[in-house]
């Protein structure tokens, strides 16, 4: 890091002139243990999808079949993050963690069996395996995961594939009862790990959060009141954007499931058992899985923020891997990122997820580290110094 403080003091521009994106590029060459770091390309998108049991408590007004609807939408290129992937050349990796509904067969599927099925069983997890101390490389080594895994199609910017790796058909209402079971939950966060294993083993220099989930702003909303302590009323917005008695509603359904549960920030698997989803456990996995390899992490919106909430409760050096793509039009992502001590690059009122705002924020991160590649310096320039 101090070598990029040094190399930035040297660039033909005076010094700070760039603002936030020197110390973005201070923190990517931290990551990467080199100066000038490696450039974040080629970018991939990981988008995780599931639905929720809360969905029945009217927290919504979008029924529950769309999230399965909007997956055959992500494979067939018509959604709105396919259009900005195409854009910055992203490849689009969709997930299947948890939805309810079955799936339209789609020709660009994987096989299933390209995840090792014993490595999801829930049984077959080590729960050690997520200490902090435990983000071990050696249980990290890409030589375990199932090199079938590892196509290189994993980052075809062209064709965006399908990972079925669902730990149950949604959660469970966590009105009643806990959302997931704690072998559950960190089935979806292991899942997460080797999505990031897969898609750095196959190439990827930056890693972008997306998510698809019908109310897993509520779940969001629950995830981020319990780890930063924010109330409810703080921390829960409006999602697709519900009418007031709706959102009144919500902020009452997040209440009562945090009264309920009480659960305990320093157990974040608890914490994804008792009020998450599996999307969010599995961002938090795939977040950890960058950090350990040393990837950036380009997170997109609330959904994301209150996933690296857990990655960071688990294993707080993963914050050096995070960067903040945008801020959410969704309260509690202000309150998230400031807990996390991020600053999002770029803020546009988006509330979309999917991916987006991670998206638009990429070409940010590219130029931050061309910076330190390609700008001369004074002496090789001949450009005289103050």
């Amino acid at each position: 890091m101090a070598a990029a403080r040094e190399l930035h003091g040297r660039l033909t521009k005076p010094a700070g002139s760039l603002g936030a994106l020197e110390e973005l590029s201070v923190r990517l060459a931290g990551l990467a243990g080199a100066c000038p770091p490696p450039l974040p390309e080629p970018a991939a998108v990981a988008i995780f999808a599931g639905d929720h049991g809360v969905h029945a408590q009217g927290v919504s007004p979008w029924p529950q079949e769309v999230t399965g609807q909007m997956i055959g939408n992500f494979l067939a290129g018509g959604a709105v993050v396919n259009a900005f992937a195409r854009q910055a050349g992203a490849s689009v990796t969709v997930v299947d963690v948890g939805v309810a509904n079955p799936l339209p067969a789609q020709p660009t599927a994987l096989d299933p069996a390209a995840l090792d099925a014993a490595a999801l069983d829930p049984a077959a997890l080590d729960p050690a395996a997520l200490d902090p101390a435990a983000l071990d490389p050696a249980a990290l080594d890409p030589a375990a995961l199932d090199p079938a895994a590892l196509d290189p199609a994993a980052l075809d910017p062209a064709v965006p594939r399908l990972v079925v790796a669902s730990v149950r058909r949604g959660t469970r209402d966590f009105t009643v009862t806990a959302a997931l079971t704690r072998d559950e939950a960190l089935a979806a966060v292991q899942t997460g790990v080797r999505i990031a294993d897969e898609l750095i083993d196959a190439g990827a220099g930056i890693l972008l959060t997306g998510d698809m989930g019908i109310g897993n702003t509520t779940p969001a909303a629950a995830l981020i009141a319990a780890f930063t302590g924010a109330d409810p009323l703080d921390a829960t917005g409006r999602g697709t954007g519900i009418d007031d008695p709706t959102y009144a509603h919500k902020v009452a359904v997040v209440r009562a499931a945090l009264a309920r549960h009480a659960p305990d920030p320093a157990d974040p698997l608890g914490v994804l058992a008792a009020v998450g989803g599996l999307e969010h456990a599995a961002l938090a996995g795939l977040i950890l899985g960058a950090a350990a390899r040393r990837t950036p992490v380009l997170l997109d919106g609330v959904i994301a923020v209150s996933a690296a909430l857990a990655a960071a409760a688990f294993a707080p050096d993963a914050v050096s891997a995070m960067v903040a793509g945008h801020r959410s039009a969704e309260p509690g992502a202000t309150v998230a990122l400031r807990h996390l001590g991020l600053d999002p690059l770029i803020d546009l009122g988006l509330r979309l997820g999917e991916g987006t705002g991670a998206l638009l924020a990429l070409p940010v991160v590219t130029g931050a580290v061309r910076v330190l590649h390609e700008v001369a310096t004074f002496d090789s320039a001949g450009v005289a110094e103050k």
